[in-house]
């Protein structure tokens, strides 16, 4: 039996280039944890033994709601508890490349908690930590969601403040002038633009983009579109009217997300997928902290006006509840769709809970704003930056799962909430302000002095 190493990085096979139907080993192991959770920890057992040449017992696989393309849970080995977790893709988008580099994270100063054990093999990616007591922040957060307390809120908004000033720290220090194909080989990109894409043709639509809505029925309360009423209907949700259509919305992004157009803002050193769901709230002091995990999109090189979109919209637009609780949408929000004359009214009263906004102010005070001020003087930012962040953040769901009612976790209440946000994050209105407006008039350098 091998000793544990404090970093242990283990390449078990050749490096081979898998047929299009072969599944990897870590693809068929989330496939079939879907279906069959004893069998699936079966096969992950034998996985986690042949990779790593340790004894495995007490397997346990989480089920969260924040498990959307990546699995993990719990062992035993030799009397020591362990945290496992690996991200991956579905079908054509299989795991390629380079990911769980964790040493950049660490090395750029950023908080991080190192795996122990590693395997960086394409189809055999894994993390193994030890296990630790504290809480992803995204539980905490849920919990202040459903049951406000404003010294709890305070608290974490306080730890947010830290990580934001942490991470324009490590971004001004890093930022640096980027080639097309540095950008192009950053694995990130699987993230947003390989979901709109063919990987095997470069056709577009392609990926997630084609599977979830081309072609597809649309179900909001009391309303069912095809896929040309929806995309081509002219939106006005919670009576304002936008500038794009869904269709225009989604061709945007393919344009603006696709990786030969995003050099013109340079690159930094970043974590890359940071939802609250891949951060540790540390209590272990007088002060709480939080600290990354699962690294599996670090870069040297990622886009600056990608780096931090996904964190911003998932760990505050998508709450309270509609995108990973959406179960709980119909007790908690109303909803109403309507469509005539080519038109598609959305409404609800949906809203930010206190600490989301909480989390929101630090966003924007401790990165955005201050960042993108910095791209101006040093003259990197885009005419086009606005477009591109809207689409990032209009993708951060629309790509992550089906959004449609009755496809996969949303009713057509939720849906509604789902779509109306992605509206909002990918158009600008025909006239007046609302919560993502408030959000880029908030962080433009040309507005704020």
């Amino acid at each position: 039996m091998r000793m544990l190493c404090l970093l242990c990085v283990i390449n078990t096979l050749e490096s081979v280039d898998m047929e299009p139907t072969q599944l990897s080993r870590t693809a068929k192991i989330r496939q079939l944890a879907k279906l069959d959770s004893k069998a699936a920890v079966v096969e992950l057992t034998a996985f986690l033994h042949d990779v790593f040449d340790i004894e495995i017992n007490d397997l346990r696989i989480n089920h969260d709601q924040y498990s959307l393309n990546s699995l993990n849970g719990f062992f035993q080995s030799n009397g020591i508890a362990y945290f496992f977790k690996f991200h991956q893709e579905d079908g054509e988008e299989d795991m390629q490349g380079e990911y769980y580099r964790a040493e950049i994270v660490s090395d750029a100063g950023l908080p991080i908690d190192m795996p122990i054990m590693m395997s960086t093999q394409p189809g055999e990616q894994i993390l193994v930590y030890t296990k630790r007591e504290d809480k992803r922040f995204s539980d905490v957060l849920l919990m202040l969601d459903k049951n406000p307390d404003d010294g709890a809120e305070l608290r974490v908004a306080d730890a947010e403040k830290v990580l934001n000033q942490q991470i324009l720290a490590v971004a001004l220090r890093t930022l640096h002038p980027v080639t097309p194909q540095q950008v192009a080989e950053e694995p990130m990109h699987h993230l947003f633009f390989d979901r709109m894409v063919n990987l095997k043709t470069g056709q577009v639509p392609g990926g997630r983009y084609k599977d979830f809505y081309i072609n597809k029925e649309f179900e909001f309360p009391g309303v069912k579109l095809s896929w040309d009423e929806f995309s081509n209907a002219s939106l006005v949700i919670n009576g304002q009217r936008m500038q794009s259509t869904f269709d225009e919305i989604f061709k945007a992004a393919v344009q603006r997300l696709n990786p030969v157009n995003l050099a013109d803002a340079g690159g930094f050193t970043a974590h890359g997928d940071a939802h609250n769901a891949n951060v540790w709230y540390k209590t272990n002091s007088s002060t709480p902290t939080l600290s990354y995990f699962d690294p599996a999109f670090a870069g040297k090189h990622i886009p600056s006006l990608l780096a931090e979109a996904k964190a911003t919209f998932h760990n505050v637009f998508a709450h309270p509840l509609w995108l990973y609780d959406s179960n709980d949408v119909v007790t908690n929000f109303q909803t109403e769709a309507k469509y005539r004359d080519g038109n598609l009214f959305l409404d609800s009263d949906w809203k930010l809970s206190r600490v989301r906004e909480r989390l929101l102010e630090a966003k924007i005070e401790d990165f955005w704003r201050p960042f993108l001020k910095e791209l101006a003087v040093r003259e990197m930012l885009p005419a086009t930056w606005q477009q591109t962040l809207r689409s990032a953040l209009a993708m951060c769901p629309a790509l992550v799962m089906n959004l449609r009612g009755g496809a996969d976790r949303h009713s057509p209440d939720s849906s509604a909430i789902a779509f109306s946000m992605v509206g909002l994050c990918g158009s600008a209105p025909e006239g007046g302000s609302n919560l993502i407006t408030d959000f880029f008039d908030r962080i433009d350098p040309l507005r704020v002095q």
